[in-house]
């Protein structure tokens, strides 16, 4: 990891240690937009450009209330990791606490469990080895803006992920000090956020018992050094690898081991996916047998060309972009500037996990004025790569089609 999260790694143990006090006064909904805009390359795609949000920079605004703010896709060029405060923001319900008192934080585990706990954030720091992973947190209808026939729903853009170095500490250690009973089937988690009225289901999310003892999962405090930004979590997320972030849940404060499968709303009605090939079915096609979203797959971008670059005719432009794996590494990203004729291997850049983002580079030089359609695709430690077409659900889920960019040499 870089030098540089060093001191912000102190300071994020100070900040906790203390359980110190984070938030901010008001509301965001109230609060006013910068008039700067950016279109997105997709019908209804203009979006404000706003810096309104606490502990945030600017952000693509989808929506404020709950908020929804995309990373600038710009951002991703700087680097592997994404700052804490460009990082996307997504919450499903509209109440959401604008102030937590780490002093008075507790998580609760429950349920099917020898001994319950109520674990402070000084026990959860100080009882339990730390670890940290670097991990893509991405929604689950990322780009669901480029859905066609348009899907309902969040219209992001490609913005709607990013990758930190999460530090905390695993489920696991903290399930096997509750002792798990026989007979456990899942782990249920609930956080802080709830609904304006009483009729709103609570946004729980549910892992089985295995996954959420595989001591990959972790109970996060951390975020590139620093302690996690509120609107991304504070105090505690659970960071689950390889899978989409409706799992990751924010403001983590409940823990509940269930002797069942769960079929509260959010994992037996929402996010589910058709239970097909790349969860892929055909506009208005019915029937089709469903189960809850999980593992990510495989994607790639470029970072700092995009539709209408200029480029200069016979003069090198190194392309650069990121790529992930999904739910596993990435074995290798693939370059063409010919529209996808011919293939070349890109040079991959420091390896910072499987789950991380991966930078990339090729180096491209054209020959002749006029437009180039440049295309990369990703292709990850199990073999599986980017498809040529996209997919088409009604959820505007797992999109992840080779990706193109027409650029101009003059």
């Amino acid at each position: 990891m870089d030098d540089k999260y060093g001191a912000g790694r102190r300071e994020l143990l100070r900040i906790l240690a203390a359980g110190g006090l984070l938030g901010f006064g008001g509301s965001w909904a109230q609060r006013s937009w910068a008039t700067n805009v950016v279109t997105q390359p997709f019908e209804n795609g203009v979006r404000e450009l706003t810096g309104a949000f606490p502990q945030k920079g600017e952000m693509l605004l989808v929506r404020s209330r709950p908020p929804l703010l995309e990373t600038p896709f710009t951002v991703f060029d700087d680097g592997v990791f994404t700052p804490n405060d460009r990082f996307f923001v997504r919450w499903h319900l509209s109440s959401i606490p604008t102030h937590v008192d780490g002093a008075s934080f507790h998580l609760m585990v429950r349920g099917m469990v020898e001994r319950e706990l109520s674990l402070s954030l000084r026990e959860i720091m100080s009882d339990f080895p730390r670890v940290e992973v670097a991990a893509v947190n991405q929604c689950a209808g990322n780009s669901r803006g480029f859905f066609n026939p348009r899907v309902a729903g969040g219209e992001w853009g490609n913005g709607a992920m990013g990758n930190a170095l999460w530090t905390g500490v695993r489920l696991k250690d903290i399930l096997d000090r509750a002792g798990v009973k026989a007979g456990a089937v899942q782990v249920r988690f609930n956080g802080l956020e709830s609904g304006v009225i009483s009729a709103t289901p609570d946004f729980v999310k549910t892992l089985s018992v295995d996954h959420a003892r595989d001591g990959e999962v972790i109970i996060a405090y951390g975020m590139n050094g620093q302690a996690l930004p509120l609107l991304n979590g504070f105090p505690l997320r659970l960071v689950v690898p390889g899978w989409y972030s409706t799992y990751w849940m924010k403001m983590l404060n409940d823990i509940e081991v269930i002797a069942r499968p769960d079929e509260n709303f959010w994992m037996a009605t929402a996010y589910q996916i058709p239970d097909t090939p790349h969860a892929n079915v055909r506009p208005g096609q019915s029937g089709v047998k469903t189960i809850p979203i999980n593992r990510m797959v495989p994607r790639s971008f470029f970072t700092n060309v995009d539709n209408g670059s200029v480029l200069q005719v016979a003069q090198q432009k190194m392309i650069r972009g990121i790529a992930f794996g999904g739910d596993t590494g990435v074995r290798k990203v693939l370059f063409s500037s010919d529209g996808g004729s011919s293939w070349v291997p890109a040079r991959l850049e420091r390896d910072f996990g499987k789950y991380s983002f991966r930078r990339w580079d090729a180096p491209f030089t054209p020959r002749r004025s006029g437009q180039y359609a440049l295309k990369v695709k990703a292709v990850n430690s199990d073999g599986i790569e980017q498809p040529e077409t996209p997919n088409w659900n009604s959820g505007g889920y797992m999109r992840n089609v080779v990706e193109s960019a027409t650029v101009v040499a003059g």
